[in-house]
């Protein structure tokens, strides 16, 4: 970011921060209190930067008086106002730092909580098996952030595999860490069925959606089709001898989706109904999207080898995102949930990109 243009920038904040207050103080507006309510809104989405760059010019005068006290004829004054610069230097450099962090405009759906679907892609019964090692992999994850998971979906492939599972996550910050996963994932490894001991190429799909509110869609009950049916385990045993699976369509769009994990039809309905909202704004959200020339695919691709986001290499321990040029040799740790560091390069990247007006 162009520093001038910041410090423009920051001074214009500083100059409506301190005028605000102002006008909260008069009589007038403190009567008007819907007025009053507008201005403190407003204050309150500014003030946290203006008392960061009020410090910033604070300490910038003081480094102006210690270049002064620098000349001083008096060796033990000419040194103090030497430390006393080299240390408001370093503290502009942090303040201004994190005014350039304070800047970049909050993506709104980072607190929100997620919808995750992942799918086996190329590779057959590995690409399955390798989606439920991811699935098994963010559980977690999850229970390192003491996040709540909750399965929606799945379907056994079997062998261990899932050709498809969903799974909402819920807790403090859930789409601001994990919303970088969307995307192809591809494993190198051998696998179980392989006899002759050589290394497969396998992928599979993951696609993470901010779970939407009833305030973000609306859904009319005439929209819907609702049917139920035997919730059924592996192999068709029955979870349950009543008709508590829940299938909902959505009669505009076509979107179809089940739950069956819960214990009563209720809850499945519920989960169901939380799944379409969210379906529905990831369906909306994609559509103004594709009229502004994006694709879907260049969320999370088709599971081509070549689209991969992220390599997991089983036989060298290594995992590689092909996004931000990331390495490490710990896949053992990461595939059992260690991606704390592996997400907080991402997020890093993802900020230093935004602070130079990109985007991955």
């Amino acid at each position: 970011m162009n520093i001038e243009k910041m410090i423009e920038r920051l001074e214009t904040i500083l100059k409506r921060a301190e005028y605000l207050k102002h006008m909260m103080q008069l009589p007038g507006v403190i009567e008007d209190f819907p007025k009053y309510r507008l201005f403190a809104k407003e204050l309150s989405q500014l003030e946290d930067v203006a008392e960061v760059y009020s410090n910033y010019k604070q300490v910038a005068s003081n480094v102006e008086d210690a270049k002064i006290l620098m000349q001083d004829s008096d060796p033990e004054m000419a040194e103090m106002g030497k430390m006393e610069y080299q240390e408001g230097q370093k503290e502009m450099e942090r303040l201004l730092n994190d005014l350039q962090i304070m800047l970049v405009p909050k993506d709104p759906n980072d607190s929100k909580n997620v919808i995750v679907e992942i799918r086996g892609a190329v590779g057959g019964d590995e690409g399955n098996i390798f989606a439920a090692d991811l699935f098994r992999m963010y559980m977690r994850y999850a229970e390192t952030q003491k996040w709540k998971v909750e399965v929606l979906e799945s379907m056994d492939s079997g062998m261990g595999g899932f050709s498809y599972v969903s799974f909402s996550v819920k807790g403090k910050e859930v789409y601001s860490k994990l919303k970088y996963e969307s995307g192809a994932h591809r494993v190198q490894r051998v696998p179980k069925t392989e006899s002759q001991g050589r290394i497969h190429t396998s992928t599979a799909t993951v696609l993470v959606m901010p779970e939407a509110e009833e305030v973000d869609i609306q859904i009319n009950e005439s929209d819907l089709k609702i049917d139920t049916y035997r919730s059924s385990g592996a192999g068709g045993q029955h979870i349950n001898k009543t008709d508590s699976a829940v299938r909902m369509t959505h009669l505009p769009t076509g979107i179809v989706v089940n739950c069956q994990e819960g214990r009563s039809q209720i809850e499945n309905r519920e989960n169901c109904m939380n799944m379409l909202r969210t379906k529905l704004w990831d369906f909306f959200t994609r559509k103004a999207e594709e009229e502004r020339g994006a694709e879907r695919r260049s969320k999370i691709g088709t599971g081509e080898r070549s689209e991969k986001i992220r390599t997991y290499n089983y036989p060298q321990n290594r995992v590689t995102d092909h996004r931000i040029n990331y390495t490490v040799n710990t896949l053992d740790r990461i595939i059992d949930g260690d991606l704390e560091n592996l997400i907080s390069a991402l997020i890093n990247e993802d900020l230093k990109l935004k602070l130079e007006g990109q985007s991955f």
